[in-house]
């Protein structure tokens, strides 16, 4: 039998009014090991081995509270109401147009500044038999950051034996309203802080992905990713091709493209990436019931912002996001994030991580 999972909890830092924030470790009872705090429910380290047994922390991110607070480019955060982007930093529902603040040039991009990333959530410890879980609660009010309806949202981390890190997301409004949730976790499976991605490998589980204009907001058109560099139905050095100058690669300064999961967007998580780290032999596969995963390359990390792994530059670490579709409010084509009362939004994302 595997061993009981455990939470142990230690100060971290104190918000400006006084608010002691606190650090969650959450054990699987194997090896896996997850850190959390309460602002912005934000996943400080997630520690794993390589194949030599020998532990690291895989994620990128800070020290000290305050660095979270005043500059992490959303270290991992829980990000919405609308993760991603809002073109032109606005939407209409109903026939009701909904004025956003623009915060990515004219658009909103992760549900404006001072959007979840930036909230204390209510934490709660969860026993689960084969792990440890931690729930995050958190009320939006009507009219926050411009979005209508008052937006109860619940996020719960788990993990559990067999170094799986699960996250169910859970949204519930009073009036008519859009919503999309993800985590921004930076990956870097050879460890935080140890040299950049580009020799990871990547297989997406998608033939299609979203186009973007120059502003990185979807053009609405779906392509297929065959003879593009957009094409890691096989697993990929990132490597590559990051460098060719394709529109796409252009426009998004690299990888910054929402992929079209294959099979997504039903009840039951299926497989939407595997990232392999060849020097440490870490491995982690990505299952989500999203229609699409953002995969992002670190492509503005510029070592303005020094981290608990040192200084992080360019691709020093890589965003897999399980979502719905960039500006879908926008492109009534696209799958739905439209949440009205009396329905619930339910997404599902799971990690596992192993060694080869």
């Amino acid at each position: 039998m595997p061993d009981a999972g455990s939470i142990e909890k230690k100060p971290f830092g104190t918000m400006p009014n006084g608010m002691p924030i606190d650090e969650y470790l959450l054990s699987s009872g194997d090896t896996l090991r997850l850190g959390v705090i309460a602002y912005g429910g934000i996943v400080t380290r997630i520690e794993v081995p390589d194949r030599t047994g020998k532990m690291g922390n895989v994620t990128l991110g800070f020290d000290r509270l305050e660095d979270y607070r005043a500059r992490s480019p959303y270290f991992g955060c829980i990000t919405g109401r609308y993760a991603n982007r809002i073109g032109g930093a606005h939407f209409t529902l109903d026939g009701i147009q909904y004025r956003l603040p623009a915060n990515n040039g004219a658009n909103t991009l992760h549900g404006g500044p001072y959007a979840l990333d930036k909230q204390v959530w209510r934490a709660r410890e969860i026993e689960i038999a084969d792990g440890a879980g931690l729930e995050l609660t958190h009320r939006s009010p009507d009219g926050a950051e411009g979005f209508p309806g008052n937006l109860t949202v619940t996020v719960v981390y788990t993990v559990r034996f067999g170094n799986e890190w699960r996250i169910d997301y859970r949204a519930t409004t009073d009036k008519p309203t859009v919503v999309n949730l993800t985590n921004h976790a930076y990956f870097n499976l050879a460890g935080n802080g140890a040299g950049n991605i580009l020799d990871h490998r990547l297989m997406l589980n998608a033939d299609q992905f979203t186009p973007v204009d120059a502003a990185s907001i979807p053009r609405g058109d779906i392509a297929g990713v065959g003879g593009t560099p957009f094409d890691f139905r096989t697993a990929t050095r990132i490597g590559d091709r990051i460098g060719e100058p394709h529109p796409q690669l252009l426009n998004g300064k690299g990888y910054d493209h929402n992929w079209v999961v294959r099979g997504g967007g039903g009840k039951m998580p299926v497989p939407a990436a595997r990232l392999e780290d060849p020097a440490s032999g870490r491995i982690m596969e990505v299952q989500t019931n999203q229609p699409g995963i953002q995969f992002y390359a670190g492509n503005f990390l510029d070592g303005t912002p020094p981290g608990s792994g040192g200084t992080y530059r360019k691709h020093s670490g890589l965003c897999l996001e399980t979502q719905h579709f960039p500006d879908s409010p926008n492109k009534p084509h696209f799958p739905s994030t439209v949440l009205r009362p009396r329905e619930t939004f339910d997404s599902t994302t799971i990690h596992r991580f192993s060694a080869a």
